[in-house]
């Protein structure tokens, strides 16, 4: 039976410290999926707008442009300078961050509810299965606080957007430089993105009464495909 006196507010706080109980109250209440959305959404748009303000960023285009490949750089310079305006980037990053995580949830929803058809039979809507996303996903927000620490603590300026990603494992242990191989793939995956996984298995497994292991194996292998691909082709 669900808590009465337990609201959306208690569901934000128990997806960290109670995750199981989070889990079990928000597959009553879909219509709570707006608050996890955008309050994800507002501090990364927020984080990064606040970014393209605070950074130097006359130096960031150029830096841009230094991150070429060098057989291209001068010929694309121009067409960089041009493109890359304070407010044309934040524009940009505000749409994307909306567009994106928007197509992530509708993927990752798509995944779960065919998943779910196709194994356990459990009766939940694909609304549902949006919700779970959206609240498996809240946890994202502690990387856009992170990012915001790096900022207020940075000694200059003039920092790079990758720097923000301090929870990523090529900040933790790969250590990759900007064009080398392994760079993209390390920056791409965080401590975040495990903490995620381990919510959707949890979830999985008290929404369809599947067991742990099988649904760990449903809610990481999605990411093990992308990424492990993404590692053989560097």
């Amino acid at each position: 039976m669900s808590d009465r006196a337990y609201s959306v507010f208690n569901a934000m706080t128990d997806i960290v410290s109670s995750p199981g109980k989070a889990l079990d109250e928000v597959k009553q209440h879909t219509a709570w999926l707006w608050w996890p959305l955008l309050a994800s959404m507002a501090l990364a748009a927020g984080m990064l707008i606040y970014y393209y303000n605070w950074v130097d960023f006359a130096w960031l285009v150029e830096e841009t442009i230094r991150q070429q490949p060098i057989e291209s750089r001068a010929e694309s310079a121009d067409g960089i300078r041009k493109f890359m305006t304070p407010e044309g980037t934040m524009w940009m990053t505000l749409v994307g961050v909306v567009v994106m995580t928007v197509l992530i949830y509708t993927i990752q929803s798509t995944y779960f509810h065919l998943v779910n058809k196709l194994t356990t039979g459990a009766e939940i809507g694909f609304g549902q299965w949006f919700s779970f996303s959206t609240w498996t996903g809240f946890v994202a927000v502690f990387g856009s606080v992170a990012a915001f620490v790096v900022i207020f603590t940075a000694d200059t300026n003039q920092l790079p957007a990758e720097n923000l990603q301090v929870l990523s494992l090529n900040s933790l242990l790969v250590h990759a430089s900007v064009g080398e191989p392994w760079f993209r793939w390390a920056n791409s995956l965080s401590l975040i993105n495990f903490w995620m996984l381990y919510l959707a298995s949890m979830g999985y497994a008290r929404w369809t009464g599947a067991s742990m292991v099988k649904s760990t194996v449903i809610a990481v292998f999605p990411w093990a495909l992308v990424f492990g691909i993404w590692a053989l082709l560097v």
